[in-house]
């Protein structure tokens, strides 16, 4: 029997979610709804009437303070009635807690709990006449996700003569939950094969369905397979997890393909055959070799993230995901499994990490986009919003803190937003006597699963990802985490980590089970797996679907047998779910069955080196683009302010102020610095070990609006400025380890991506970029990603990001005593630009800003910068730098304004110092963003001592700090700009403050 149980707030009690929603449809749906009031619903299952009578006497789903419950419906008076709920198999979080909280309110265990299931539901109450069309507009604009909820109306008419909604259960029913099919490849021709393939999301081509077909029917395997009941054709489970294993998501082939490189600019043609083991395994590797002794690295490009020594105590990793396909379809849900998905990596580091901290990047098209928009895609706002949100309920609600991230804006994000989440954890150097970055399965091991369970949320998710995002793109591609089933697991973990319980460990993440047992079974050559024995969300599911489910908060391990009693103790004390699924064999067989129903068994081979290589053809030819010439600007005051309101510029303080910043007490330079905590911060700093003064630094640099001009500077102008951000607060650039995220459009000619060669001789130049540069700065990758096919196709549009890098550093500071922030100090302090500025405002933000093209790109000259950045790391610890900031978006004139800002310190500049190409125009000055340029500021009685370390660089003292509630810069005699520090801040802070 279904109990429908709704809860409200007392007549007394304002209604803050309610007045929420109003403020939200107004602003972001433009639409006046009036008053708001909500009400939330629990529809439980499993219950008789004496126990939901106890649950409501105990106050087990409301606060009796607040709320009253009821049995009957509680609105009235309303216009309309709207009741918003999750669609059947998708993830609902706060069911699962209120359903773990009615079982411990009735004291039911065992298998009496899961008899419980609760579905949650919120109805809206509208008291404005609206029409019906204005609510179907609020539902699916913004109060429902039509891929992932469900909703329904009534009028006020309606409501009177009937009160109160149905009770629904969001049960999900399906086939027999053994049934295995047979896909007949063998009978299909090739046109059937491409079919098959997208139309059941599988994102392999014809040559890859080819390989897969000639496989099975080979007849050296046909004894094998008859043993076992199999015969020539593939069943459903064995050709989902060849396709989650082949995918563009994890196998990268684009990224291993071998690629005939034409260069029309030097007529030279070579061929790259595999752009990741030339351009970026073997660039670490040569960085590895030269350091020798002095070699940091300790793992890298071979586990969930990458592993550097920090001190004699503990050591360091760092993994950056991108999570762009979900969070385009559900932004809430795409970007919450985003930070908890990148949580679990380091988890799933050597013997697992404990987690430090979070880093966020997103890429969104502008929140004040007008226009009628493409069928399935949000609106940017809403993205934008949906993201926020996801980002802030998974790192906070995990205990972790966010110290570091920042937002790009472009229309081209539209089609497809980039949600970059990024984990940063610590390990002991040893764990159980062993080194901690290391890990192996071995024979006879159990394969375990702890955490969450599995359900239809997440299938596809790693296909799903490999293809452009289109009108059919499947539901059941996105997942919903939950962060706090999470923690009890992550926290379980880390003890069974100390007590040496596992001998490997990973997470499922794209591909689940296939994945994470696929890939640890590597490590012993095979495995036993028994998917009869998954703990399930609930009923219905297929063992394929069992095995490739994504659904979040679960962890693989290999327990040794005489372990798995204690581990199994363990889990069960800290109310960690924990199921030995299997075993790791060395019969070099994938082996995946259901119960004693044969379900897959693939060679071990097969399965991850099965893959045929792409070969593809890349041709460069630059693009034409026409210097237009500079605008004459009449007031360059005004023209400051409104550059510094600009989307890539201005305030992310709404933003940050969502994350927890403090929580574990270890950071030491937050997002926000100055006198009102309210300057941009170029990188954020952390204490690892509270017992030592050592640092972390974690910074960041993307670049995308450079790559319309060329994607090989704009992964130069991304490197230096990750550098450059990591030296301004501190670190030392002879101790940074690099993490490359490529994100791109489809870069493989087809009839609908006839521009596919240009667009891989872009990726083509960008890795040679990244090797070029990487060897120049002494930073190798210990770590990456790619993600290819952002584009979006629907409505007769394709929409194709930009090419998109974010290059991530984790850096060493050796004394946080030592770390300098970016805001001006105290009035009198001497302000010196490093380096010289050049004419260079292609792809700028004054360009933008002021509707003009130019045709030449920021380019690093790496050899001075290099020098610049160590000799101003000896600055900062001899204690002559009293603020640093870099110079990047905006240039000169943005940079300066910042500074000012963040300590609300004046500052009297004259541009006639700088460092400038003979001839440099005034406007080409200020807004120039030539890279690798820093400005200091250094107290008088240090000038001498501070100019001395930088003899035969290029620098120069360009004004000074002054006591004064005012900002000037000149040209000699003549006044350039001249603002009030309040009236910047107000333009800088007022873009993005809603």
């Amino acid at each position: 029997m279904l109990w429908r149980i709704e809860v409200g707030l007392k007549s007394h009690v304002k209604d803050v979610h309610g007045k929420r929603v109003s403020r939200k449809i107004r602003e972001e749906l433009g639409l006046e709804a009036g008053e708001v009031r909500t009400i939330k619903v629990y529809t439980v299952e499993g219950l008789e009437q004496n126990d939901v009578d106890k649950v409501l006497e105990l106050g087990a789903l409301h606060d009796p303070v607040l709320h009253d419950p009821s049995l009957k419906p509680l609105a009235s008076g309303g216009k309309w009635y709207l009741e918003v709920g999750f669609r059947p198999g998708v993830t609902d979080n706060e069911g699962r807690t209120a359903q773990e909280t009615l079982a411990t309110v009735l004291g039911l265990s065992g298998k009496e709990r899961e008899k419980i299931k609760v579905y949650t539901s919120t109805q809206f109450i509208f008291d404005e006449d609206l029409e019906l069309s204005q609510v179907e507009f609020i539902a699916g604009g913004l109060l429902a996700n039509k891929l992932i909820q469900r909703y329904e109306i009534k009028s006020a008419e309606d409501w009177n003569a009937a009160p109160g909604f149905e009770a629904k259960a969001a049960r999900v029913t399906g086939q027999a939950s053994d049934e295995v099919a047979i896909i007949p490849l063998s009978t299909m021709s090739d046109a059937e094969l491409v079919d098959f393939s997208r139309s059941n999301t599988l994102a392999l081509n014809l040559e890859e369905m080819q390989r897969i077909r000639d496989y099975f029917a080979a007849p050296e395997r046909m004894e094998h397979r008859k043993s076992l009941g199999l015969g020539i054709d593939p069943t459903d489970a064995e050709l989902e997890a060849l396709a989650q294993t082949w995918s563009e998501h994890c196998k990268h082939k684009i990224f291993s393909s071998k690629i005939d490189y034409e260069n029309k600019e030097t007529g030279v043609r070579t061929t790259l055959d595999s752009l990741y083991k030339t351009c970026i395994q073997k660039t670490t590797q040569q960085l590895r070799d030269e350091k020798g002794d002095d070699d940091y690295c300790l793992s890298v490009f071979k586990d969930n993230a990458g592993v550097i020594k920090f001190s004699d105590k503990i050591n360091v990793c760092v993994k950056m995901e991108t999570h762009n396909s979900p969070s385009a379809l559900d932004p809430y849900g795409g970007a919450l499994t985003g930070i908890v998905g990148v949580n679990r990596d380091p988890m799933g580091t050597g013997m697992g990490a404990n987690l430090l901290c979070n880093t966020d990047v997103f890429c969104f098209a502008s929140p004040f986009h007008e226009g009628e928009l493409p069928p399935r895609l949000l609106h940017p706002r809403r993205v934008f919003e949906g993201v926020r949100e996801g980002v802030e309920h998974g790192g906070n609600k995990s205990g972790i803190p966010t110290v570091n991230g920042s937002m790009v804006f472009d229309e081209r994000y539209l089609g497809k937003p980039l949600v970059y989440c990024g984990t940063v954890g610590t390990m002991p150097v040893t764990v159980a006597g062993k080194p901690s970055h290391e890990k192996k399965a071995l024979p006879g091991d159990i394969i375990v699963m702890a955490g969450g369970r599995i359900g239809k949320d997440g299938i596809h998710g790693a296909t799903f990802s490999s293809e452009e995002l289109h009108e059919g793109s499947p539901a059941t591609a996105v997942q919903i985490g939950d962060p706090i089933t999470q923690r009890k697991m992550y926290d379980c973990l880390m003890r069974a980590r100390d007590l040496g319980l596992y001998n490997a460990i990973t997470d499922n993440g794209a591909g689940g089970l296939s994945s994470s047992v696929g890939e640890m079974a590597e490590d012993c050559n095979g495995c036993d797996l028994d998917l009869a024995k998954a703990p399930l969300k609930y009923d219905g599911l297929r063992p394929w679907e069992i095995l490739v489910s994504e659904a979040q908060e679960r962890m693989t391990l290999a327990v040794p047998p005489e372990k798995l009693d204690q581990f199994m103790a363990l889990a069960e004390e800290m109310d960690v779910e924990a199921t030995a699924l299997g075993t790791y064999v060395d019969s070099g067989y994938y082996n995946i069955r259901y119960g004693d129903k044969p379900v897959a068994s693939i060679g071990m081979d097969f399965l991850h080196d099965g893959v045929p290589q792409m070969e593809l053809k890349a041709v460069w030819e630059r693009p034409v683009i026409e210097f237009s010439g500079e605008p004459e600007v009449e007031d360059h005051s005004a023209l400051l302010l409104d550059m510094l309101g600009r989307l890539n510029i201005c305030s992310k303080e709404y933003l940050v102020r969502q994350y927890d910043h403090e929580v574990q007490g270890k950071s030491v330079v937050k997002p926000m610095v100055g006198e009102r905590q309210d300057g941009p911060s170029d990188a954020g700093v952390l204490r690892p070990d509270l017992e030592s003064e050592k640092g972390l630094v974690v910074s960041h640099g993307i670049c995308p609006k450079f790559s319309d001009l060329d994607t090989y500077w704009m992964m130069a102008n991304a490197i230096d400025e990750a550098v450059r951000n990591a030296v301004a607060v501190g670190a030392d650039i002879d101790y940074m380890a690099g993490v490359d995220n490529f994100c791109w459009c489809d870069p493989v000619q087809s009839e609908s991506t006839p521009d596919g060669h240009y667009k891989l001789a872009q990726l083509v130049r960008a890795n040679l970029a990244l090797s070029h540069f990487c060897r120049s700065y002494g930073v190798p990758c210990i770590s990456g990603k790619d993600s290819m096919k952002n584009d979006y196709k629907g409505g007769g549009v394709k929409i194709s990001i930009p090419p998109t890098v974010l290059f991530s550093v984790i850096g060493v500071i050796p004394d946080v005593s030592i770390c300098v922030t970016s805001d001006f100090k105290k009035p009198g302090d001497l302000v010196y630009l490093l380096g010289r500025t050049r004419n260079e405002l292609g792809g700028t933000e004054i360009a933008s800003q002021l509707g003009f093209s130019h045709n030449l790109v920021p380019r690093v000259e790496a050899l001075e910068a290099v020098t610049r950045y160590r000799t101003l790391h000896q600055a900062m610890r001899k204690g002559y730098i009293s603020a640093c900031h870099d110079l990047s978006d905006g240039g000169l004139a943005v940079a300066l304004a910042e500074m000012s800002i963040g300590g609300r310190v004046g500052a009297e500049i004259d541009i006639c110092s700088v460092p400038r190409e003979y001839g440099l125009s005034t406007l080409s000055t200020l807004y120039s963003e030539t890279p690798s340029r820093m400005l200091v500021t250094v107290d008088p009685a240090n000038a001498i001592a501070f100019e001395e370390m930088f003899a035969g660089q290029t620098f120069a003292r360009i004004g000074m700090t002054t006591g004064l509630d005012s900002f000037g810069i000149t040209e000699g005699m003549d006044a350039v700009v001249r603002n009030k520090i309040a009236v910047m801040a107000k333009a800088f802070k007022d873009t993005l403050d809603w």
